[in-house]
C-alpha cells in the first residue's frame, strides 16, 4: 500500500483542485474571521464576543470541500484506466480502496488545518478560546472523526462510480441533502415549548399570553431527532458551529460507525465490481 500512497500523494501535491480548495479555505477563513472582528468592534451592546463564536464555522463546509476534492481527484481513475492498471501491476483491490480513503482523509485534514491556522488572524481582536483548551481539543477530535466519516462516504462513491460527472454530482448533492436534513431536524429541536404573540390594544402593542407551540417536539420523538442530528456528520458540524457539543461520545461513536459501515460496504462492492 505504501507505493499506492506515495503515488496518490505525489499526484495530490500537483493537483490544481486540491490547491484551489486550500486557497479557497484560506481566503474564506480570513474574510470570515475579519468580519467577525468587525462585528465585535461595531456592536455597542454588552455582548462579549470571542473567537469561539467564529472559529468552528469550518465544520459546516468541510464536507463540501471533502466531496469536491475527492470527486475531482479520484473521478478520473476509471476513465483514465488508472484503477485497471493498478490491479494489473499487482495491487489488491483492498489496498487500492484503503489508499484512496487515506488520501481523501489526509487531503481534507490539510484543508481543515488551513482554516485552523488562518482563523487565528482574529486572535488579536477576539482573544483566545473561552471554552478552554481541553474542550477545544475535544471539539477538534470530534471534527477529525466526522471528517473521517465524510471521507469514507465519498470514497465509497468515488470507488463505485465509473463516471466522473456522476461522481461529482452525487457527492455534492449527497452533502447538500445531509446538510439540509440536519438543519431541518436541528431547527425543529430549537422550537420553543411556549410561544407568545403580539396584539394591538388601546394601549398599543401588547404580548399575548403564552400558549403551547404546536411545532415543539417532546418525548420519544425529540430523542430520535436529537440522536439523528448527533449521528449525521453534517449534524455534528452544525452543532459544533453552534458550540453545542453536548454528547461528544455519541458523536465520536457515530462517526466510527459510519466510517466502518461505508468502508466495509464500499470495499465489498468494489471487490465485486467489473472493472474494464
Amino acid at each position: 500500500m505504501s507505493k499506492l500512497l506515495r503515488s496518490n500523494f505525489s499526484r495530490l501535491w500537483k493537483d490544481k483542485i486540491f490547491w484551489l480548495c486550500m486557497g479557497a479555505m484560506f481566503l474564506y477563513a480570513v474574510l470570515y474571521m475579519l468580519n467577525g472582528c468587525r462585528q465585535a468592534t461595531e456592536d455597542l451592546s454588552e455582548y462579549q464576543y470571542s473567537i469561539d463564536k467564529y472559529y468552528f464555522h469550518f465544520a459546516l463546509s468541510i464536507g463540501l470541500f471533502c466531496s469536491l476534492c475527492s470527486s475531482m481527484f479520484f473521478g478520473t481513475e476509471y476513465n483514465d484506466g488508472t484503477i485497471r492498471n493498478k490491479i494489473i501491476v499487482g495491487h489488491t483491490r483492498t489496498n487500492i480502496y484503503l489508499a484512496s480513503l487515506i488520501t481523501t482523509f489526509t487531503a481534507t485534514l490539510l484543508i481543515t488545518s488551513v482554516w485552523l491556522a488562518a482563523a487565528l488572524v482574529a486572535v488579536p481582536a477576539l482573544g483566545f478560546w473561552k471554552i478552554g483548551i481541553l474542550r477545544l481539543f475535544l471539539f477538534l477530535f470530534v471534527a477529525v472523526l466526522f471528517i473521517l466519516a465524510f471521507s469514507a462516504i465519498f470514497t465509497m462513491i468515488n470507488m463505485l462510480s465509473a463516471n466522473k460527472a456522476n461522481t461529482f454530482l452525487i457527492s455534492i448533492l449527497l452533502f447538500i441533502g445531509l446538510l439540509l436534513l440536519a438543519s431541518l431536524l436541528y431547527n425543529r429541536l430549537s422550537e420553543p415549548e411556549m410561544i407568545s404573540g403580539v396584539q394591538i390594544t388601546a394601549n398599543g402593542l401588547e404580548m399575548t399570553e403564552a400558549s403551547p407551540n404546536p411545532r415543539y417536539i417532546d418525548g420519544r420523538m425529540r430523542e430520535i431527532y436529537d440522536f439523528i442530528v448527533d449521528f449525521l456528520p453534517t449534524g455534528q458540524g452544525l452543532r459544533m458551529w453552534r458550540l453545542e457539543v453536548v454528547n461528544p461520545i455519541r458523536m465520536l461513536v457515530s462517526s466510527l460507525v459510519i466510517t466502518v459501515a461505508a468502508t466495509a460496504g464500499g470495499l465489498y462492492a468494489f471487490k465485486r465490481k467489473n472493472i474494464r
